[in-house]
């Protein structure tokens, strides 16, 4: 019983890694590295990174690092789960290993940083504003990125979907930096006591 639970995973494993070669070999053979969809991508991954190295409080740099981080690994995850499920994908992926890496790793945490920077600044509603922008990226961005071709929704997946997948990981980012900073505060007002 053991052995065969082995073999199957085994098996599935390697199913995986074909497919994987297979996408290489798709980016390799229709050069998708010399396309205008690719290199736009790869505006997607560079000029944000530039606009936040100007905008960005350097006074608040590790803790809005530290929010972008968030971002980036839960959209990275939520995305994974979704291409995984075979639900959406990025037919012009920077690098093919990793499908989604302009978006997962520059445009959407940078966006966000910067509308939680902004909300800050401004003493404005963080769930209003993030979810608005939520908002955008699901039922405006997103659909520019289908019609340019960028990006590809499979099956019944649909913008509301998207939506909530961001409204998630807004929550969740938020979550995970209040605990942080609770934490800080917590233990940091405990050695000041002492």
């Amino acid at each position: 019983m053991e052995e065969n639970r082995i073999k199957d995973f085994d098996h599935i494993v390697q199913m995986g890694k074909k497919g994987q070669e297979a996408l290489n070999v798709y980016w390799l053979e229709h050069s998708i590295y010399t396309s205008f969809e690719y290199w736009f991508m790869v505006t997607l991954f560079i000029v944000p990174l530039i606009v936040l190295f100007f905008k960005i409080d350097k006074s608040k740099l590790f803790f809005m690092g530290f929010y972008g981080y968030s971002i980036h690994m839960l959209f990275g995850y939520i995305d994974l789960f979704n291409k995984n499920y075979g639900l959406l994908n990025y037919p012009f992926p920077m690098i093919p290993m990793v499908p989604g890496l302009s978006l997962d790793s520059s445009f959407v945490p940078v966006t966000f940083m910067l509308v939680y920077q902004w909300t800050l600044k401004h003493k404005k509603n963080y769930y209003v504003y993030t979810g608005l922008t939520s908002a955008v990226l699901a039922f405006a961005f997103k659909p520019l990125l289908i019609g340019l071709g960028l990006f590809k929704l499979y099956g019944s997946t649909n913008y509301l979907y998207l939506f909530v997948c961001y409204l998630v990981v807004i929550i969740l980012a938020k979550v995970i930096m209040n605990v942080f900073l609770w934490t800080e505060r917590k233990f940091n007002h405990h050695d000041h006591a002492n």
